[in-house]
């Protein structure tokens, strides 16, 4: 969670924080307003910060330090995830985490929208009804169409679009629905 959230969660000005943590004012502004990233402050200011928020030092950088990996990589470890988990359990734990909300409100929109569409076509697959949580997400569709990085090399080298028109006959309804073109989710090695 990020510091200026935490100040509204808390009804706290920065002021306020600068008094009761001891850190500079400047410093405080400097780091909500992203002049100063909070990763890369010393942890005597992140323990003091982190104490007047009454949070974890984690807390305070967490959303700094992760990591987003390239597209291709998530939908990878997604699907071997599901093949590691099986389709229930997958469901379950996405569910359960509420990572598809997570990924959605931190605008990493291709993550977000393709985790839903694959809770969604493993319910289809399994014969269970949709989880309702997400209707207002389901409503959402990527601007521009995501291809596999295979299928775009392969138009590339062919210097044809065949391959794209290809998988978008092959691509599954529920990424689709999102305008993400995926046909195979299962042979992962």
């Amino acid at each position: 969670m990020n510091i200026n959230s935490l100040l509204a969660q808390k009804n706290m000005t920065k002021y306020r924080l600068a008094k009761e943590s001891g850190v500079p004012q400047t410093t405080v502004i400097d780091i909500c307003g992203g002049k100063t990233r909070i990763e890369k402050c010393s942890a005597d200011t992140l323990y003091k910060l982190a104490k007047s928020l009454g949070v974890s030092m984690e807390t305070l950088v967490e959303d700094a330090m992760e990591y987003r990996a390239g597209f291709e990589i998530f939908k990878s470890n997604v699907c071997h995830k599901v093949k590691d988990m099986g389709d229930m359990d997958f469901i379950i734990d996405v569910l359960e985490s509420g990572e598809i909300r997570r990924l959605y409100q931190k605008r990493w929109y291709p993550e977000s929208l393709y985790l839903l569409a694959m809770v969604d076509y493993l319910s289809r697959e399994n014969g269970l009804p949709l989880c309702k949580e997400y209707g207002d997400i389901r409503r959402a569709r990527l601007s521009d169409t995501v291809y596999p990085a295979g299928i775009i090399a392969m138009s590339v080298v062919s210097n044809s679009d065949k391959p794209k028109k290809d998988s978008l006959n092959a691509a599954i309804p529920e990424f689709m629905q999102f305008n993400i073109v995926e046909s195979e989710v299962r042979n992962v090695y």
